[in-house]
């Protein structure tokens, strides 16, 4: 895939820009206070990328070329569309994700960010992040994003093996892989998150643990242990289904995210997702709004959002996916200002499940206080995870495999807890449980995630 390339005096202009925002915000004075229905988080999504990955289901497409120019347009006006409808103030954070956005040029991140500052309030200090791979983020682009605004990257390393990158379709390989990293911790340091998968097919735990070892020795402050999903479509699922390779052991698996716990641990890090792991306090703010339950916009093909769009009317909190295919995204933008293609209103049930699911996955878990959730109609009150700011963090328990698996939350619980020696496999069970609501008070109690959340 050949790209425009981003000229010296396009990357001038987005430092101009960055530099006018940071201006703007000293001139504004002190930060207004919006409300909890009045702040979002803002997804952008590149759908572009050079290869399809063999294991990647993603929306992301390979074409022959790309008008940036005309992409770039299309984002500033699907971004300043949505955040008018939206009625958000104040943009928390934003994530540039795909596909592979580091193939775009630091004008067009500069471009979306002007958009978003002129929109809304965007405060000179909000975490911005990039999506980058090796192959496609050179130390001088990625100075040149830091120009435009970005001030925090999430780095695809996956695999410090040659063989297992060559497996997974990677287009870099490990030596560049670490030469990337230590460029984007010399240009964003404290700031820089790196991926590390684990469950492959044929893959031992031993020296899946010297890689992680390695990595050790020279990241920063951010890691995230993601487990092989072997997904239709994808080549190698079907390399996995025609016995070409074994299919990944679950139990390998386990033990790897078991011992890479451990590591991490030792390491000086809080695990404070199920597959995220920061010391010094770097956690991802624009992740961690999304385990929280918060509102998010979704710009760009097949980005997905979840807000109430009080600027439109309405009162209920939305789930809303944008149309899939580039080109007809495209389209839609030019002609309606926005390319959603689903409004999915949500009920109390799907919200409360949404709570359930995403708190549990944090070690801060559920509770009555902290942020609160829309439940229903705008203004009432719900259940709501903890807020990281409010909140003092748990360590999750050594003993077992995943957060979920003993929970130790701010609400009652009865005494059937998962027992210690759980195994790995039995960890999605904290799921099936629900949550009853007695006026302000909550009960976790176990169910069938078949029958009903009742709510009073």
């Amino acid at each position: 895939m050949t790209l425009p390339r981003a000229r010296a005096g396009a990357w001038a202009a987005a430092a101009k820009v960055a530099q006018r925002r940071r201006l703007a915000e000293c001139a504004e004075g002190p930060p207004r206070s919006v409300t909890w229905s009045q702040r979002a988080a803002l997804y952008v999504h590149w759908p572009y990328c050079e290869k399809r990955c063999s294991y990647c289901n993603f929306n992301k497409y390979i074409p022959r070329g790309v008008e940036e120019a005309a992409v770039r347009s299309c984002l500033v006006t699907e971004a300043q569309t949505l955040l008018r409808l939206s009625g958000v103030q104040r943009v928390e954070s934003v994530f540039f994700g795909g596909g592979t956005p580091s193939l775009a040029s630091p004008h067009t991140v500069a471009a979306v960010l002007e958009a978003v500052a002129q929109a809304t309030h965007l405060p000179a200090d909000t975490e911005v992040t990039l999506e980058a791979n090796p192959t496609s983020a050179p130390a001088s682009k990625l100075a040149a994003f830091g120009a435009a605004g970005v001030n925090r990257l999430s780095i695809g390393l996956q695999s410090l093996d040659d063989t297992e990158l060559q497996l997974l379709g990677r287009t870099h390989s490990a030596r560049e892989g670490l030469q990337t990293l230590a460029e984007a911790r010399r240009l964003f340091p404290g700031r820089v998150s790196v991926d590390l998968m684990l469950g492959l097919p044929a893959q031992r735990v031993g020296p899946w643990l010297r890689r992680l070892e390695e990595l050790l020795r020279c990241c920063d402050d951010h890691i995230s242990l993601y487990q092989l999903s072997l997904e239709r479509g994808t080549a190698l699922f079907a390399r996995v289904q025609q016995g070409a390779l074994p299919a990944p052991d679950p139990e390998l698996a386990a033990e790897m995210y078991q011992e890479g716990r451990t590591a991490l641990r030792e390491a000086g890090f809080r695990q404070y997702e199920v597959s995220n792991f920061t010391r010094h306090g770097a956690l991802s703010t624009h992740n961690w709004t999304y385990w929280q339950c918060g509102q998010y916009i979704g710009v760009g093909p097949g980005a997905h959002g979840r807000f109430v769009p009080q600027g439109a009317g309405g009162l209920v909190r939305e789930a809303r996916i944008q149309t899939l295919e580039p080109d007809n995204w495209m389209k839609e933008v030019m002609q309606c200002g926005h390319g959603t293609r689903r409004r999915i209103p949500l009920g109390e049930l799907e919200l409360l499940e949404e709570v359930l699911a995403m708190g549990l996955r944090t070690d801060v878990g559920i509770t009555h206080q902290g942020s609160p959730v829309f439940v229903g109609r705008y203004g009432r009150a719900g259940l709501s995870v903890a807020d990281p700011s409010t909140s003092t963090p748990r360590c999750l328990a050594a003993e077992n495999p995943l957060p979920c698996a003993r929970r130790v939350i701010d609400v009652p619980v009865f005494q059937d807890t998962l027992p210690e020696a759980e195994p790995v496999r039995t960890h999605m069970s904290c799921f099936h449980k629900t949550i009853h609501f007695l006026g302000q008070n909550c009960i976790l109690q176990r169910k069938d995630l078949n029958n009903k959340i009742a709510v009073d």
